[in-house]
Parts: structure tokens; sequence; C-alpha cells
């Protein structure tokens, strides 16, 4: 399927590895020109390169704390100068520590809000003039599948998450009319580093091999299986593209059928 967006402008945050990284990537393959940024330079670099000899579309980095408006300004102008423009913007971040909700100081709540809240609403009111100008645009936040059903110890993922849903809700409603899109997707179990040091790493630690881990933690999908980075990659391409103009407001789960809400 042509998606219709060959030749639009993306920032994809968080994206050197992971989750961003592969929407980075199935962003590229559609011939959409992409800024990818974290804080982590060298490998920065490098998946710019690997996404570049891998689909031929004009790739670049951009160094940024997410955390830092300075530096996300910078990031965001960076963009802009290369490309012209922001189309498409995949807002993403690390997820803060895990742990009882009484065992967090004051500054690891602000941090985890400025991370995974705070973040997301500096680089949407940065990317929302402009696209409002072309009327055109796709704000995409990646988010948790903490925010649609309880995930004990992730009380600052989710407290900053649902605030990301909400303040989405909400603007997805104000900016509909200039043709602006915006979505949530919330990854379920996917195989990222995040999983390999938390759930897969409690198996390991109880003395099984990587597969009897993943096979393991898979017991409680429907799918059998733990996902993979491009699955959400390609619903995140598919959310920027011309065929999803009418879907807006919405946080779509990625997660092999692990809600078992109705709703």
């Amino acid at each position: 399927m042509n998606l219709g967006i060959a030749g639009r402008a993306a920032l994809v945050l968080a994206a050197s590895k992971g989750l961003g990284r592969a929407s980075a990537h199935a962003l590229a393959a559609e011939g959409v020109r992409v800024m990818i940024a974290s804080r982590d330079g060298a490998r920065l670099e490098q998946t710019a390169r690997e996404i570049r000899v891998a689909t031929g579309a004009d790739v670049r980095a951009a160094v940024v704390d997410v955390t830092d408006a300075a530096q996300s300004k910078q990031a965001f102008d960076a963009t802009v100068e290369a490309f012209g423009a922001v189309d498409i913007l995949v807002n993403n971040a690390g997820g803060p520590p895990f742990g009882p909700f009484e065992s967090f100081s004051e500054e690891q709540w602000q941090r985890a809000l400025e991370m995974n809240l705070l973040s997301t609403v500096r680089f949407s009111r940065m990317a929302l003039a402009g696209m409002k100008e072309r009327r055109w645009g796709r704000i995409i936040n990646i988010v948790s599948l903490g925010t649609k059903s309880v995930l004990p110890g992730s009380v600052l993922s989710t407290a900053a998450r649902l605030g990301v849903i909400g303040s989405a809700k909400l603007l997805a409603d104000e900016v509909a009319g200039f043709g602006i899109t915006v979505n949530n997707v919330a990854p379920g179990i996917i195989l990222t580093d995040r999983v390999r040091q938390t759930s897969l790493k409690q198996r390991l630690d109880r003395g099984m091999d990587e597969r009897a881990g993943l096979e393991d933690i898979a017991q409680s999908i429907p799918a059998r299986r733990v996902g993979q980075p491009e699955e959400l990659g390609a619903l995140v391409a598919f959310l920027a593209s011309s065929h999803a103009a009418y879907i807006t407001g919405s946080t779509v789960a990625v997660d092999g059928g692990a809600i078992r809400s109705i709703y």
C-alpha cells in the first residue's frame, strides 16, 4: 500500500533504538525525510546511517535531551532547517523507573513528568504553527499499555502518560479542522531493551534462558508471542499516512490482544 507520505518531513524522538528507531525506519521506507533524535549521539549517527542504507531515504540525526527546553528547540529548529517543515511528529521518550507509589521522591515525579508529559507538550506546541499553516499534520505519541490496564509498579509512567492521552484528546478536537490528527500508540510487551531489562531479566534471574523466558512472558498474551518493534513502527507509519486522515483522538494498543477490556 502506498501511504501517500513520500516527501513529507518527520521528527522522531528517542529514535536511536527500540520503538523510536522502528518508527523512523517505517517512515523512511515510505519515502519520508526523517530527523531522528536522542541523547546518545554515537548510537544515533549509527542508526541514521543504517536506516539510510536500508531505505535510501534522507535520514539525519540531532542530539537532544527531551527534558531540556533549549535542546528541544534546537532539535526542532534543526529539522525545519534541514527539511523545511515538520509534517509528522513522533513523540517518544524512555520510561521512568518501576516501583511502589511511596518509593518515589518528588524529584523523581518531576523527572517523569518532564520526560513523558511535558516533552510531548513542548514538541507538539512547536509543531502546531507550521502544521496549521500547511493545513496538514500528524502528531503521534508513543505511550504505554499501562494507560489501558494496571501494570504493577508503573505509577510514574502511568500518571505521566495518562496526561499525554488526555491532552492529546483535547488537542485532537481543537486542530482537526486544520487537517491535523493527534493519536497515541500504546505498546504492550514488545522486545525492546526495556522489556529485556524488566520482564525478561526477572525470568533470566530465575534460571530461564532467553527463549524460555520469552515463552513464559507470552503465556499471558493471546497471540502467544512477544511483539517486535517493527510491528509498532508499521502502525506509526499508517497513522502518519493519508489513509488515516479520519483517525484522530484515538489510543491504539499494539499488544497481541493482551488488554481484555471491551472498551
